[in-house]
This record gives structure tokens, sequence and C-alpha cells, in this order.
């Protein structure tokens, strides 16, 4: 696709690569200081003639700051991402948003900094909070599949501002699953339709700093106000407050004060309420009177589905279905994860001009395809298949040909086979001593048997999405 060379507008691929240059310097950084000078900063654009990155902050201080002490973690950052840039410019942007009130207690020479919110915000009982929200993370773009099917209906009926039968709404699942993605996609889908509520999202990391500055300036009421009167209040991470007493005293306050006034409460964690540890147990009893919903790992069919929906919005990129089905197949951690191995390669092909193939995905993810490849073994395939059939694991190298004990060593060898680079004379050998010949028989013999058989296909199918994931 040819584009001039000083166009500003910054393309998706780019866009891609900043959320995920953020998403790596988050880590680096803390969530803290990101959140206290990193997040405000936003991508203008991308100079090709002078390989530059243009960023914005919202003042002369802010850019000064992030310049002096962030330009070279961002520069490699982005550098990672994309080669070809040799330059991040920052300069105070106009039209960058202004944060909200946050403490930043950085070390060593960094000051204490208390930023003001804006002339907006002045009168928070009645702020939509709707410029804290992503409208990328929308109902329309999250892709609904088994393992997130329920969370997906609970935040639906959250966000549609109907009667509810439950209250409050407990998402839990692990990191780039699409808990937050639900979260923003609520507050958007209620602010479209009560276009005058309050709604407030926050993480339970910045619920803590804001309480505990509310402390220190002895105006604690002006926080408890602000947050009591949100017509939706939604706290991400809530496990970051654990082992902290008076923070969870004023949040166990808050929740009451939300639920009692009939306001709807959204929270997520990582955990489910009986696995948090460090929660007071009155929380976590709140916590479950509502409904509590899990976003589990996407399943191939999922990722497969995540990717096509991407591609989408790309209109210009040509992606093989092969390349598809192997990103579904191999990036398979989290949705996070997927989207970024995705981004990066559409955004390498762009900027180099190659062609979409196997070699330059292999090439472009070498490192991020070398960490997420987990050896699968034959002795983890053999128990796992002697879970699903219940029989013992002895029975995959015994000499019975009993149907019950048969099929299911078929159906090892076959994976055996299929999920690791041992040869068939190596895994005859670990199936009692058998020769190469009779796993060939086996391979082929579970191949015709899926294409006839609904129920062992399936079982193939759940067999080898537990043992990749």
């Amino acid at each position: 696709m040819e584009r001039d060379e000083h166009d500003d507008i910054a393309p998706s691929p780019f866009e891609a690569a900043w959320d995920a240059v953020r998403a790596g310097l988050k880590r680096t950084v803390g969530a803290r200081t990101f959140d206290g000078w990193l997040k405000p900063v936003t991508l203008v654009g991308f100079d090709a003639e002078a390989a530059t990155v243009r960023l914005a902050a919202p003042s002369d201080f802010m850019a000064s700051w992030v310049e002096t002490h962030f330009a070279e973690q961002l520069l490699g950052a982005w550098k990672a991402m994309l080669p070809q840039v040799a330059r991040v410019s920052i300069a105070a942007g106009g039209d960058a948003p202004r944060p909200a009130l946050f403490v930043v207690e950085e070390e060593a020479e960094a000051p204490v900094v208390v930023e003001a919110p804006t002339v907006a915000a002045a009168s928070p009982a009645r702020s939509t909070g709707g410029g804290n929200f992503e409208a990328r993370y929308s109902f329309d773009a999250f892709v609904v599949g088994k393992a997130n099917e329920v969370a997906y209906n609970a935040a639906k009926t959250m966000a549609e501002g109907g009667t509810l039968g439950f209250n409050p709404l407990f998402l839990h699942g692990g990191t780039g699953l699409g808990k937050t993605h639900l979260m923003h996609a609520m507050g958007q889908e209620f602010l479209a339709r009560q276009p005058g509520a309050c709604v407030i999202y926050m993480s339970a990391e910045k619920f803590m700093y804001e309480f505990v500055a509310a402390m220190r300036a002895k105006d604690t009421h002006s926080f408890k106000a602000r947050l009591r009167a949100a017509d939706v209040l939604m706290i991400d991470d809530v496990q970051f407050i654990a082992g902290k007493e008076s923070t969870q005293e004023e949040f166990f306050h808050t929740m009451n004060e939300i639920i009692g006034a009939g306001r709807r409460l959204v929270i997520t964690a990582d955990r489910s309420p009986q696995d948090l540890d460090g929660i007071e147990s009155r929380i976590l009893s709140r916590l479950s009177w509502g409904l509590v919903a899990d976003v589990n790992p996407a399943d191939f069919e999922l990722r497969l589905n995540i990717i096509l929906k991407k591609l989408e919005a790309m209109p210009q990129v040509s992606m093989p279905q092969e390349i598809v089905t192997f990103l579904a197949r191999r990036i398979s951690a989290n949705v996070r994860e997927l989207e970024g191995a995705l981004n990066r390669v559409v955004a390498y092909a762009m900027l180099t001009g190659r062609t979409i193939d196997m070699e330059f995905v292999q090439e472009t993810l070498a490192d991020l395809l070398r960490s997420t490849q987990r050896r699968i073994t034959i002795d983890e395939i053999q128990r796992r298949v002697c879970d699903h059939y219940r029989i013992k694991q002895t029975e995959m190298s015994s000499a019975r040909r009993a149907r019950e004990v048969a099929r299911p060593r078929q159906v090892a060898m076959y994976l055996a086979k299929q999920l690791t680079p041992r040869s068939l004379p190596e895994i005859g050998r670990r199936f009692g001593g058998r020769d190469h010949t009779t796993v060939i028989h086996a391979v082929k013999q579970i191949e015709k048997l899926r294409a006839m058989d609904a129920e062992l296909d399936a079982d193939v199918r759940l067999l080898t999405r537990q043992l990749e994931g």
C-alpha cells in the first residue's frame, strides 16, 4: 500500500507497535511509574524520511521529563519492535490528553508529583470518564468463544443498563485474556446508552495510591464522594490490594455503598475470589454474592477467529491461511501475545515490503517462537490420554489388545507423532518396544477414524488443546 512518507497519520500497525511498546515499558518500569509519566504520552506519527517516531506529552514539563528519563528506553523498545526506527521525538502537544489525578513516588532523584485534574474533571460526580476508555476495546471488537462466552454475556448485561439479576460482576482470568477489554467495552456501552452517567474505571493499584494521597492531603471525603457517586464503578486487578489493610477497609465500604445504592460494580482479578490471598474474607464474601465469571485461555478455534477478525480491519494485508493457522497454533499463551505477534508481522511486512510467507514469519517472530515453544513429551501424552480414558499408564506398554486399551494407545501414538519431534522407532520403543510399523498403523487408523467418528475426533481435539495449553 502506497502512502506519503511524510504522512503524520500513524497506520494501524504503528499504533499496534506503540501498544506493544507501552505494554513492555509498563512491565519494565512498573505500573506506578508508567501510569504517572508514560501513560499520558500519545503517538503522533512516524516520519519515514527521518526514521523518527513522534510522540506527544500533555505539557512541556512532562515532555522534558520523559525525554530526560525515558528517551533511551523508549528508543530501545521501538527498535525492538521496528528496527528501522532511528530516533524518538517527544514534544508537548495540545491534543494530548491530560492525565487524571495521580501520585508518582519515584525513587532516587525523582520528585513526588501530584498532577491536578483538569477543569473538565472539576465536578467528578458527573464526570463520564469517557476519556479513560479506548474506542478499540468495544464489544464489536471482542471475539467470543467458549473460553469467554459467559464473561462476555455478563458484561453485555451489565452495560445495557436494565434490571440486573446480579451485582457485582467479578471477572477473573490470566493476563492478556480480555478482562480489561471487557471493562472498556462496558464503560463505553453504558455511556452510549446513558450519556449523562458517571462511569469510573481504574486499577486497584490506582485506587490505592489515590486513597493514600487523599489521606496524606487530609481530604478523604472528596475521594469517597467521587467514587461512591459513580453509576458504574469498575476496579481492575483487585489482587494488587492484597495485604493493604487500610485500602481494603476503604474498598469494602465503597463496595457496600455502590451495591447498596443500586449502582453497578465490576471487579477483575487474575484468580477467583476463593483463590485470592491476602484479601479480607468479608470482601471475598461480598464479591462472591454477585456473578463470578472466568475468562479462560483461548482455544485454537478462538485464537484463529481472533486473527481473522483483526485481519478484517487490515484489508491491505495479504496473509495466507497457512500463516494464520501457524500463528493460532504456535502463539497460545494469551490473546495479547497473539495480537502482538500479528501486529509485528504486519508492521515488519509494511516497512520492508516483503511478502508474508512462512520464512518471513519465522524470521520476524524468532524470539517469540523460541520462548513459546513448549516441548511436549511422550510421557506427558501417555499420562493425559490415560487420565482421559481412565486406564492405567502401564497399559500404554502392555501387550493387551482389548479395544478399551488398544484405542487409547493408538490415540497416544498418533498424538506423539503429531506433537513431538520423536522418530517413529523411538515412539514405538516408548510404547512397550513396538515396531515403527505399528506406530504407522496407529497413526493411519486414528486419521481414518477421526473422519468417521465425531466422538473420537472430539477426544483428539480436546487432548491436543490440553497438551498444547
